[in-house]
């Protein structure tokens, strides 16, 4: 009986799979963790692409423990990862050097292509001359062929993660539109590589040879090889279906479908999204990405680092919390809660911003607290914190809803920082709107069976698989009381960048030194 689906999430810091029925059922799980990169040098962020793949199958080795002969029930693999981050590979799909993972900070200015005048004249009267050169010598394609030729001489393929996975299972250097998100040259308002008249085209050219075929989401796009097969264990002939980026596969599987209701992900990187059978950008020159459901769009809004904050304080100021956690034997996320707990709604006037990755139009931001005073302790700085990454969410909302012209009417939350209720709670709170949490809290492996079970015809469409399968286990109102404080709160975060951008620019050319770059 075919009537399971194994849906596979690699992340930056662990990968995790699935199997899940048509209803939503999650009938096993297996979480296998990893070092998130390897940094040979300041600011670089690499994977040895095989660790994904080894974690992938010592992570079936466990799902057969749960679940006796799940082979034989699977009726699909789908498999969503990561995004902006690529990997080199030679016709046979093995990797040339390591993945260069989304986190990089390493520049190219080499070589860089020239705009016509026109287009570079254009780009500084709405002020994207910066940002344009910015995301010229991001480009990771311009850095291999400069300093590595020889690698991109011998690229096959350049692919996303989720297209390496799909290369190994079938044997097709194949990945779904859903998943190009990165510096890479595609148009996402047609869902296609990029034409020489496109910008992107310019950015981050790649020889239209080396880019993998694009398929529509939940499209059957290969079958699992004999060779794939020996390997993990799976049946020869099992299909393997199109999925899309993790953030488009949270979205809808917290059951954000239509433009109404918008998905909080509190993740490494945070961001807020919605679905959106328009397309449009919620901040102008950054595009909406492809939804994994057909013919719809994801405008969204991301904090680059977002609740990789929560681990940058666990790491300064989180050792009692650490050694108290271990001598009670529980997580230290849930001390912080506690901290949490103890701190009133707004700290005491303690705001943060959270830029401490800057955006791409804000290329001098930095983060910052302001409002301390001596009534302030590690607890108050914590849930400014927090606070500080809602506000900024909720700024990213209002840019939505005033380019889509539409309007949120309640939120869903994923990803590690949705675990804890005090949080959920707190964006409530700032957002004035109701938020519901997922009765599973692998909001993107869940998406990845939505859309493989309308793929294979379990459910016949996916707001009925979204129906089906998507089930809430809370929901938080927002305390009036709060609201209130927040919404004043919030007018004087909004004037903070503003008014500190001056002295981000200084602080920008005072501590500015030469990058390293590889010999």
């Amino acid at each position: 009986m075919k009537d399971l689906i194994l849906s596979v999430d690699c992340g930056t810091q662990s990968l995790r799979t699935f199997l899940f029925d048509s209803k939503g059922k999650m009938w096993a799980f297996s979480k296998i963790d990893y070092d998130p990169y390897s940094s040979p040098y300041p600011g670089w962020a690499e994977q040895d692409p095989e660790i994904y793949w080894s974690a992938f199958l010592k992570s079936l080795e466990n799902l057969k423990v749960q679940v006796d002969n799940f082979q034989s029930r699977v009726a699909g693999v789908t498999v969503t990862t990561l995004s902006d981050t690529m990997i080199n590979v030679d016709k046979d799909g093995n990797p040339l050097r390591p993945a260069i993972l989304w986190l990089d900070q390493r520049k190219n200015f080499l070589n860089l292509r020239k705009r016509p005048f026109l287009t570079r004249l254009s780009h500084i009267l709405v002020g994207m001359d910066e940002p344009f050169i910015i995301l010229q010598s991001e480009s990771k394609v311009d850095w291999i062929r400069n300093y590595q030729p020889d690698i991109w001489k011998s690229t096959d393929k350049f692919l996303q993660v989720s297209g390496f996975f799909n290369f190994r299972l079938t044997g097709k250097p194949v990945d779904s539109i859903a998943s190009q998100i990165g510096h890479i040259p595609f148009d996402y308002k047609k869902k296609s590589w990029a034409s020489k008249d496109n910008v992107s085209y310019m950015l981050f050219y790649v020889e239209p040879e080396k880019l993998p075929d694009l398929a529509e989401p939940s499209t059957v796009i290969g079958k699992i090889t004999s060779k794939a097969s020996a390997q993990t264990g799976l049946i020869e002939g099992t299909p393997v279906l199109s999925c899309g980026s993790d953030k488009s596969c949270e979205t809808i599987g917290t059951g954000c479908v239509e433009n109404d209701k918008a998905n909080v992900s509190l993740g490494t990187m945070a961001s807020i999204q919605m679905t959106s059978k328009k397309y449009f950008e919620p901040i102008k020159f950054m595009p909406a990405y492809p939804s994994v459901m057909p013919g719809a769009y994801n405008p969204s809004v991301s904090i680059f680092r977002g609740f990789w904050m929560v681990t940058w304080f666990k790491n300064e100021f989180g050792f009692k919390e650490r050694l108290d956690a271990e001598k009670l034997g529980i997580f230290e996320e849930n001390l912080l809660d506690e901290m949490i707990s103890k701190v009133p709604a707004g700290s005491l006037g303690l705001i943060s911003q959270p830029y401490w990755g800057p955006g791409l139009k804000m290329p001098e931001a930095k983060g910052a607290f302001i409002g301390f005073g001596e009534s302030h302790t590690r607890a108050h700085m914590y849930r400014a914190m927090i606070e500080g990454i809602g506000y900024a969410l909720l700024e990213g909302l209002m840019k939505i809803e005033k380019r889509g012209k539409v309007r949120a009417k309640s939120l869903t939350v994923s990803g590690g920082g949705s675990k804890s209720n005090d949080i959920c709670q707190i964006f409530s709170d700032i957002f004035g709107l109701p938020v519901e949490k997922s009765e599973i809290n692998e909001a993107a492996g869940l998406g990845a069976a939505i859309v493989a079970s309308v793929g294979i015809g379990m459910n016949e469409n996916f707001d009925i698989a979204a129906r089906e399968m998507v089930r809430y286990s809370q929901k938080f109102l927002p305390n009036s009381a709060n609201h209130e404080l927040y919404q004043k709160l919030f007018k004087v975060y909004e004037n903070m960048y503003p008014r500190l951008k001056k002295l981000y620019g200084d602080i920008r050319k005072i501590t500015n030194y030469p990058e390293i770059k590889a010999k």
